[in-house]
């Protein structure tokens, strides 16, 4: 007896079968559209499952990194690992000069890449510093939406960066930098990829001000480490 294609559609779906696989199945159009809507939903929960476990490994890596060196350079492989982007970077705020400036990448090649400095509203990543809101390209280079300038188009042109995505690090209301995910061809950054991004730039804003107040510790304890010293010192010699 001929298998009910409608089973034959339930069973595949079960199986997991791909898009083409379920429609090979001669059922009728209905039945068809239903299953590649149940179908999309499964691989959509399954996509969210593995960026949740991506988070969560990402969050202990961070937690383990005590030094801000090392946070940095765990944020942006990271960044670069999950987004599937050729190119991660990672610019700090400097509230001296009033704009940010590179401080960690991972896929980054070119010396005048690495070196950029970027003005708060100038270029996307100044755009992302200066609104607070992520920000991305298809096709940066020739993107009209963005201020560019000689330097930083220079530095995006010797990388050979063509799609870029940025997102801001902010921490207890305090602005730190911008996470950035690039690729060197045309590349639409969908609804989720942002989102991802944005819940990396999270993480890392939070591990970087905690890397900092660690470090300021550590420098408080040993100043008072050398006080303490000092004033043991004196008492000897005054006794």
């Amino acid at each position: 007896m001929a298998q009910d294609p409608t089973h034959e559609l339930l069973r595949r779906l079960a199986d997991g079968a791909s898009m083409a696989q379920l429609e090979a199945v001669p059922a009728d159009a209905e039945a068809r559209r239903l299953a590649r809507a149940v179908a999309l939903r499964a691989e959509d929960q399954r996509r969210r499952e593995r960026e949740l476990r991506a988070l969560v490994d990402t969050a202990r890596d961070l937690a383990a990194a005590r030094d801000a060196s090392g946070v940095l350079d765990a944020i942006v492989r990271r960044a670069r690992t999950l987004m599937g982007t050729d190119v991660s970077y990672l610019t700090l705020f400097d509230p001296e000069r009033g704009d940010t400036y590179m401080r960690a990448t991972d896929g980054a090649v070119a010396p005048s890449f690495r070196s950029l400095r970027l003005e708060l509203g100038v270029g996307l990543g100044g755009l992302v510093a200066s609104t607070l809101q992520p920000w991305w390209s298809t096709d940066y280079p020739h993107d009209e939406r963005f201020e560019h300038t000689s330097t930083i188009d220079q530095g995006v042109g010797d990388e050979g960066l063509v799609a870029i995505c940025g997102t801001p690090l902010v921490a207890e209301g305090e602005f730190v930098g911008v996470l950035f995910a690039a690729h060197r061809a045309r590349h639409s950054f969908t609804q989720d990829e942002v989102a991802l991004l944005g819940s990396l730039a999270a993480l890392a804003a939070v591990s970087i001000v905690q890397a900092r107040a660690h470090h300021e510790t550590e420098t408080a304890l040993a100043a008072l480490s050398i006080g303490r010293a000092s004033c043991r010192e004196r008492v000897s010699v005054v006794v």
